[in-house]
């Protein structure tokens, strides 16, 4: 499919094959920029179980060329502390820092507690922040603010009022969740498919860039898929 002007993180969490053969755990980070074709492909009929993450660029970096970083899972820095283990895939945690460079400054942490261990995690006060569990449960939050959370359940965090960051406990049975914040961009945005955009005009000229094989989408009408013919 065609894409322009933003990121796309994808980690899988069993066997999955895109142009090589996929591992659990592992991790690519994909910049449209000015336009891209890719393919997502999985490998076999088993059961495949994947995170996807967009992150809108800024608009200007939204003609930037294409990029792409890929690390297997044996490459994504992990680290344990106090029974908190975090898998970092952008961003820092625990004192780790992730190598995947983002243009939009991003934290993505994968984090697995062992049963009732506690997590303090520190975030910019201005970021917008949300949880994502995966399995387990676990309490986010202090006092009158705490809120319980169950497996394949989103919390969007609160900011601001000099707040130093999330508190986690885990429940009985551990958690796993992933931690996602980003800074801000305070810009309009425009979604249409694969498209992102500041402006309706914006996203009609990409259509006609597409169309016409212009402006990053120049070997659009040639390309073809190995994997999307497998």
């Amino acid at each position: 499919r065609p894409s322009r002007h933003y990121c796309a993180q994808h980690i899988t969490r069993v066997k999955w094959i895109r142009l090589i053969p996929w591992q659990a755990g592992d991790l690519q980070w994909m910049t449209a920029g000015r336009g891209i074709l890719h393919a997502e492909m999985p490998g076999n009929d088993k059961i495949s179980h994947g995170l996807q993450l967009w992150i809108n660029l800024p608009a200007k970096h939204k003609m930037c060329d294409p990029a792409y970083q890929e690390l297997p899972a044996s490459k994504v820095p992990i680290t344990t502390a106090d029974g908190v283990t975090a898998r970092v895939i952008a961003g820092e945690a625990l004192g780790v820092v992730s190598p995947v460079y983002t243009r939009t400054p991003t934290s993505y942490i994968h984090f697995e507690m062992e049963p009732n261990s506690r997590l303090q995690h520190p975030i910019p006060e201005e970021w917008n922040s949300f949880a994502y569990v995966l399995s387990g449960s676990g309490t986010f939050g202090q006092g009158a603010n705490a809120k319980q959370s169950d497996a394949h359940h989103t919390l969007a965090l609160t900011k601001g009022n000099a707040q130093q960051g999330i508190e986690v406990v885990a429940g009985d049975k551990g958690i796993s969740f992933v931690l996602i914040s980003g800074q801000p961009l305070g810009e309009p945005i425009v979604q249409h498919g694969p498209f992102v955009m500041n402006t309706r005009a914006e996203i009609q000229q990409t259509f006609e860039d597409y169309s016409q094989g212009r402006n990053g989408f120049e070997k659009a009408r040639y390309w073809n898929s190995e994997i999307g013919n497998q």
